[in-house]
């Protein structure tokens, strides 16, 4: 596999709609996560993070302009114990409960589909990041349809259970802007993860395309403490 390189996958790509990045600090010392999002219609757009716990919803920067919440009002990040749980849709909800459960990311993801907007059908990714005892782990999913096949999911999970320091894998709902919109293809991407959150949390803002990214989540979490620090960028002010 060729590394990506983000500045510049991101700036050539118009619409990659729904991202989530996750892996290890060049250093070592922290586990890395980030999500963004973006839109084209004033729906989608009309959104912002705000922290919740120790996680963030998606909400309505203008509540007037809200036609349908369905799918873009929901928690993309929530914790439990030594879990982060990182997803574009409500199957956070479905993988927290599940994980509270005593069963796994998998299960929870069986009972889930891509989401039923066709003709696009997008994919639901998501991901979950484990740090128990000085170790770091994740996993992360995607359910698209087969090839455009409403009546067919494909389900693909990808387990990291060695992550290496410096790298992250990279996956996202859409190849770029289309009509339908095209899935995602392939594994995720393998991509640099810095040491320093800010500059990462600027590279990633920077280079999304400016009339589509709505928000953008980065944490990064201390592997030895399970301490973390958070970054939001909410376009609309």
């Amino acid at each position: 596999m060729q590394k990506t390189i983000l500045k510049t996958d991101l700036a050539k790509n118009e619409y990659p709609g729904r991202g989530i990045i996750i892996g290890k600090s060049a250093d070592g010392t922290k586990a890395v996560t980030a999500y963004f999002i973006m839109g084209r219609s004033e729906n989608s757009r009309n959104r912002v993070f705000k922290e919740e716990g120790e996680g963030i919803r998606t909400e309505a920067f203008d509540p007037s302009l809200l036609t349908d919440p369905s799918l873009i009002i929901y928690a993309p990040v929530r914790v439990l114990g030594n879990d982060t749980i990182v997803t574009n849709g409500d199957q956070t909800d479905t993988v927290y409960d599940f994980i509270k459960d005593g069963k796994t990311f998998e299960e929870a993801l069986r009972t889930r589909e891509f989401e039923p907007d066709a003709p696009n059908y997008t994919p639901r990714i998501s991901g979950i990041m484990h740090i128990e005892g000085g170790k770091f782990t994740y996993k992360m999913s995607i359910l698209k349809s087969d090839n455009g096949n409403g009546e067919s999911c494909n389900r693909y999970t990808y387990e990291y259970l060695e992550p290496v320091n410096g790298e992250g894998r990279f996956i996202h709902t859409y190849m770029g802007d289309g009509n339908p919109l095209p899935s995602f293809e392939g594994e995720p991407e393998w991509v640099d993860i810095p040491d320093d959150i800010e500059a990462f949390t600027n590279l990633l803002w920077e280079n999304l395309n400016a009339d589509n990214k709505v928000s953008l989540f980065v944490r990064y979490i201390d592997i030895a403490t399970g301490k973390y620090e958070t970054k939001i960028v909410n376009k609309n002010k």
